[in-house]
């Protein structure tokens, strides 16, 4: 049986539309695609110590005690100082005879204000009594200006850590110091605790 021409036209109609309708031709039936996260890359703040850095143990000529610094900083040498650098962060170790072992009051009546006069930017933290691997220690934290650029010129604020040790009337001296805010207590801990007298 034929079907009236009205009716053929309407289905062709309906066609046409479906077809439109499937290829995504109405902008409002359009799902948006959700873009994927972006995964920032971890960056570590200025004067952060690598948490996989390695340590080796190091004897000044002569003596009386061994210490372990982070390995493949460079080592210079200040008068009696032996200092280990990379990049912002600094170990300064010194060993001078001393009669008596130190106190926080003597550290704080002796210590402190040598470094008050001879320091740069300084600014006390505390003075505290301490115990490492090597016994026990007198512990300075202070504020001071970092070492000048040697580009810009400019000096920034580092936080330092003075540790004071005695054995056997030998006084050793181990300063720390880092950018303010660089969280290197993990590796600052296991230089401090290493410390070991050999006599």
């Amino acid at each position: 049986m034929k079907r009236p021409a009205y009716l053929l036209a309407g289905l062709a109609a309906a066609v046409v539309v479906l077809a439109a309708a499937a290829c995504g031709g109405g902008s409002s039936s359009s799902t948006p695609t959700p873009s994927q996260p972006q995964i920032a890359p971890e960056v570590s703040p200025a004067g952060d110590i690598p948490d996989n850095q390695a340590f080796v143990e190091y004897t000044p000529p002569g003596a009386a005690f061994a210490v372990k610094v982070p390995e493949g900083w460079a080592r210079t040498s200040e008068g009696a100082a032996t200092l280990f650098t990379d990049k912002l962060n600094t170990i300064r170790i010194e060993a001078a005879p001393a009669a008596d072992a130190p106190t926080v009051e003597s550290a704080t009546a002796d210590v402190v204000p040598a470094l008050q006069s001879g320091t740069p930017g300084f600014q006390l933290g505390q003075v505290s009594a301490v115990t490492r691997g090597a016994g026990d220690a007198v512990l300075i934290t202070y504020q001071a200006d970092s070492p000048a650029d040697a580009v810009t010129g400019r000096t920034g604020v580092d936080d330092v850590e003075r540790y004071l040790f005695f054995h056997n009337g030998t006084l050793v001296t181990l300063t720390l110091s880092g950018p303010k805010g660089a969280d290197n207590v993990d590796p600052w801990r296991i230089v401090t605790d290493s410390l070991r007298w050999t006599a």
